[in-house]
């Protein structure tokens, strides 16, 4: 027995590599067979709608785990994966991607991104709406934060990408489907946005409706900038269409005498009601700053700038709070200019002589009442006056020569106190003027076109 043992003791040594050769014999027989297998059963499921798949073989059993989007699905992957030859058994590890109820999708933006958020159905839509999104909005930054789930409607990629379109129009805000209702929020990118969001939205697939569209329009600005230095007024921003484009740059070339009209106006929709009816008195007052600004956003109108004198900001502020349509809001910031140096007579003759030149005084065709277009003309009178102020002023009223000689003296005399009661209501010592009517007895153009007539129908002053 002892013996028995010493043999033993010698043999199991030897043992031991045998076993080792075996393990590696089945390794290596068992490891082609395992990759084989993988490559064959991954191959059968090219053609599977599946998310996070994963195949494991041992020996000739495959696992198989993976998100499907339906029963249907899932069945048919393990059925293509136990059709391949050689799996003996495949372990079904599947899953239903979760059903989303309601299922809901968004797309959000803001200044620097867009956000796509909430279920997609499948990650080729997934994949569709993020690069459809990148596409739509050139460099904008996509921050794809989707998950799939199933419970997507019928027809919700084609609402989808329709409502992507619709992103680029937005400066920000936020698009969403819930189920088959579509609400959308923010704010337009350009004026007209807002519309073209809604014409968009009629070709919403067949079941899709809007549940709400809360997009706002850009504010409507209109922009006029006098400037005293360069001698011109610029108009900029919008104006609703070309009728009103014409009528403003016609009411600004009235009103601003001497200065060059430099018209960027674009036509665009959007205009509150009585755009128009604002604008144009609202020009008429700038007219009457010596440097100012006018900014009519949507339906609040901002004027600011210096007056010429006292009397001249305060009727500023009080007239078109009166004058502008009912809604509108008016905010004046009117302050005066600081006085000009005195000048002696000679020189204020020269000065009155020099605009007058320039401009004429307007008034109703036939009467004394002054056209409105003249208040800016009127009040670089009156600067000119105070300029002045111990000369007498005669201001001489002229007509033309139709009608009879009675009826055109009497005009021209109301005519030149219709002046003289405008510079006195402008805080001038009525004193000072005397108003006189010349009728049509002094012309300086022949009466016998319409163009002289027009020269010799005016309002001259004269320094004593």
């Amino acid at each position: 027995m002892h013996g028995l043992f010493r043999w033993r003791a010698k043999w199991w040594p030897g043992v031991v590599p045998l076993v080792a050769l075996w393990i590696f014999a089945a390794w290596s027989n068992t490891a082609p067979v395992e990759a084989d297998l993988t490559a064959r059963s991954t191959a059968a499921l090219k053609d599977a709608v599946l998310d996070k798949t994963r195949i494991e073989v041992d020996g000739r059993d495959v696992t198989i785990g993976a998100d499907a989007f339906s029963q249907d699905g899932r069945h048919r992957a393990v059925t293509s994966v136990e059709a391949v030859p050689g799996v003996r058994l495949v372990n079904d590890e599947t899953r239903l991607v979760p059903e989303a109820k309601p299922f809901v999708w968004s797309a959000e933006r803001d200044v620097v991104r867009v956000t796509l958020g909430g279920s997609a159905p499948l990650p080729s839509v997934k994949g569709k709406l993020a690069d459809a999104t990148r596409t739509a909005l050139g460099g904008v930054e996509v921050a794809d934060q989707m998950n799939l789930a199933r419970g997507a409607p019928p027809r919700f990629e084609a609402a989808a990408l329709l409502l992507i379109d619709q992103i680029g129009k937005l400066k920000d805000g936020k698009i969403t489907i819930s189920d088959t209702g579509v609400t959308l929020s923010g704010m337009a990118r350009e004026l007209g946005g807002r519309e073209a969001i809604a014409a968009a939205l009629k070709n919403l697939p067949e079941g899709f409706s809007v549940a709400a569209n809360d997009v706002k329009a850009p504010p409507y600005v209109f922009q006029a900038y006098k400037d005293p230095v360069a001698v011109t007024l610029t108009l900029s921003g919008n104006v609703p269409d070309n009728n009103v484009h014409s009528a403003i740059a016609q009411a600004a070339s009235r009103k601003f005498f001497s200065e060059k009209v430099v018209d960027n106006l674009k036509p665009s929709v959007g205009a509150p009601s009585g755009f128009a009816a604002a604008v144009v008195p609202a020009l008429g007052a700038l007219s009457r700053l010596s440097t100012g600004t006018l900014v009519v956003s949507d339906r609040e109108v901002k004027l600011s700038g210096d007056a010429l004198y006292d009397a001249a900001a305060a009727q500023i502020r009080a007239g078109l709070a009166k004058d502008f349509p009912q809604n509108f809001e008016f905010k004046p910031d009117i302050s005066v200019k600081p006085a000009s140096a005195p000048v002696d007579p000679t020189v204020c003759q020269q000065l009155f002589s020099d605009l007058l030149g320039k401009a004429k005084v307007r008034f109703e065709s036939g009467r004394a009442t002054i056209d409105p277009d003249s208040a800016g003309l009127l009040d670089r009178l009156v600067e000119i006056a105070l300029r002045c102020p111990t000369s007498n002023i005669e201001v001489g009223g002229h007509t033309d020569a139709d009608g009879e000689d009675t009826v055109n003296q009497a005009l021209s005399e109301k005519r030149a106190q219709a002046v003289v009661d405008y510079l006195v209501k402008a805080g001038l010592p009525a004193s000072r003027f005397t108003a006189v009517g010349y009728g049509s007895t002094q012309p300086v153009a022949g009466n016998d076109t319409d163009e002289g007539k027009a020269q010799n129908r005016r309002i001259e002053f004269l320094v004593r």
